[in-house]
């Protein structure tokens, strides 16, 4: 996720982040699978992937407090 993207987050209500974070989960359980099949070209989309549900799961603490 870009430093942009990160900071247009920082102003949505808990729910879009929620709703971002279950899309997230979605690809990245899409792209475990494809990788399992031999599908997947670059494994390095798993780990951006992972990157941004931390950063999403981060700001929605921040946010809730």
């Amino acid at each position: 996720m870009k430093k942009k993207d990160l900071e247009n987050h920082k102003t949505k209500p808990v729910t879009e982040l929620e709703k971002e974070l279950k899309s997230q989960h979605e690809k990245l359980n899409g792209l475990r699978f494809d990788l399992a099949a031999g599908k997947v070209k670059d494994i390095r989309e798993i780990r951006n992937i992972r990157k941004s549900i931390a950063q999403l799961l981060t700001l929605k603490k921040q946010i809730s407090k």
